[in-house]
């Protein structure tokens, strides 16, 4: 057996530095030599934790996370059951820890990582993450609202005319005003030629901005926007995890998953190339996975797609997180180059189809039947490939993993709070700003139209002797001058470019 575990260990070798999984099972023996470890080199050739409920995923991602941060490497996760908020003490020593510590010849110490807990919108424990409306982009907000082709298509004419014009759309009410406005009578005109929006579609997206503001996205849409490099911080060497806190993620599942991908497009845009690294510049977990599938257009699962395949070269690094790989579609599945497989169930006859087509995703083995081993797997055991420093698959490895160094279990919510508190990150995003945008502008052009009536009820006064105007206001009174203002506050308004998922492209 030990021969056995040796020769599989040995697919796992590698040259540099390595994440320390565990140790490979044979027979239901456990060989503490026969390491599996996950070399930092191929992080950004993405991965897959999935499994059963309480089967040990948490505990792997928190295993993952804490070794990236040692080794430098910022983390982005959401914590969904307020479990991973441990990362930030020391573990605590027991019975079964010191147990599975020895079996693995593992040299356990308690350790605590920097966190900095976020939120979604400012109704969170954490530090308020915001988007705007503009900066969202009309793909990702369709997605959001639930929208069809033809509904998305005119959300997009929308976000268009309110680029080109210069309007900031902002927050929720800057949308809505926009949307109100090119409904009316004086708005219809300002998409002749390219379309209109009709009252049906815009009543629609009207109804489905009155639910998201009901899911928390009347706090979330709006400024200040984050920043991107506020997820890639070092703290006295160790590199942040940040921790998104969802822990009502089943009022708003839609906007929890969208927001992780605009989080994904962000970095994107925004991240130079950089080809091969040593190690990656982030590591992104994308929890509950199959919720950013559900009901996504063809068109979209492309741009995910293609978004995994190339932000690779950025450094970035993404792992899905969700109960069986049959969650994500195949173009994507086919993208990942890592396997964490913790026990599936094989209760229903579904639930025999997704086991088989599992076992099809996996390099062939001669040392276990994988349909009964992933049936058979105890809980911190997982099936195990990933791909090598050369960039070949690993040999499947049934691997008992090592216990994470960071308390298993919640801090609880006081402790998250004033931890967001004390975070230097709380005086740059804590308070919304509500500048002017599209809201007010629209709001001031109505009311001007306005004016000309009511003034006209009124006496007619002289006018004051006028002075004769300066050099200044010769200048800025020419025809040609003005013609040039105009046109040079349409160029400022166009600048608004769009990336692969609608995103605004702004210079930081």
């Amino acid at each position: 057996m030990a021969e056995q575990a040796r020769e599989i260990a040995a697919g796992y070798a590698s040259d540099g530095a390595a994440l320390e999984l565990g140790a490979v099972v044979i027979s239901g023996e456990t060989d503490a030599e026969a390491r599996v470890r996950l070399p930092l080199a191929t992080l950004n050739r993405h991965g897959l934790v999935a499994g059963a409920t309480g089967t040990g995923k948490t505990k792997t991602l928190q295993l993952i996370a804490e070794q990236l941060s040692t080794a430098g490497v910022p983390v982005l996760m959401a914590d969904i059951k307020g479990d991973l908020s441990g990362l930030s003490r020391p573990g605590e020593t027991s019975d079964k820890l010191a147990k599975r510590a020895t079996e693995l010849a593992d040299d356990w110490q308690p350790t605590a990582c920097p966190v900095q807990f976020l939120s979604i919108g400012s109704g969170g424990l954490g530090v308020p993450v915001r988007a705007t409306i503009t900066g969202f982009g009309p793909i990702l907000l369709s997605k959001v609202l639930g929208l069809n082709e033809t509904q998305e298509s005119t959300l997009g004419l929308i976000f268009h005319w309110a680029d080109t014009q210069g309007l900031a759309l902002l927050d929720i009410k800057d949308l809505r005003s926009v949307i109100q406005h090119l409904t009316s009578d004086e708005g219809k005109a300002d998409l002749s030629g390219i379309g209109g929006v009709s009252s049906s579609t815009a009543g629609v997206i009207l109804r489905a901005l009155v639910n998201l503001e009901s899911q928390g996205g009347d706090t979330f849409f709006g400024e200040p926007e984050l920043d991107v490099a506020d997820l890639m911080r070092q703290v006295d060497g160790r590199a942040v995890i940040n921790l998104l806190e969802v822990g009502d993620l089943q009022t708003k599942p839609a906007l929890f998953s969208t927001f992780l991908m605009w989080l994904l497009a962000e970095l994107f845009e925004h991240l130079p190339e950089e080809g091969d690294l040593d190690k990656p510049k982030l590591v992104f977990f994308f929890d509950e996975a199959h919720l950013l599938f559900d009901g996504a257009s063809k068109a979209f699962v492309e741009r995910i797609t293609q978004t995994v395949k190339l932000i690779r070269s950025k450094g970035v690094g993404v792992f899905f997180c969700t109960q069986l790989p049959t969650d994500l579609p195949n173009p994507v599945l086919s993208q990942l180059g890592a396997r964490i497989q913790h026990a599936l169930r094989a209760f229903t006859p579904d639930d025999a189809k997704a086991l088989a087509q599992t076992v099809k995703t996996y390099p062939r083995t001669p040392h276990y039947e994988l349909g009964e081993a992933l049936t058979s797997l105890g809980i911190g055991e997982a099936i195990v490939t990933v791909l090598s420093e050369r960039g070949a698959p690993t040999p499947v490895a049934w691997t008992r993993l090592r216990p994470p160094r960071s308390l298993m279990d919640t801090i609880g919510p006081e402790a998250i709070a004033q931890a967001a508190r004390d975070s230097d990150l709380h005086g740059r995003y804590a308070e919304t700003i509500d500048r002017e945008s599209a809201y007010e502008k629209l709001t001031a052009k109505v009311s001007g139209a306005e004016q000309p009536s009511a003034e006209a009820e009124e006496p007619r006064q002289e006018p004051p002797a006028k002075a004769e105007p300066g050099l200044v206001e010769q200048v800025l009174g020419n025809s040609a001058v003005k013609s040039f203002l105009r046109s040079a506050a349409s160029a400022l308004g166009r600048e608004i470019t769009r990336g692969m998922f609608g995103t605004a492209r702004r210079r930081r």
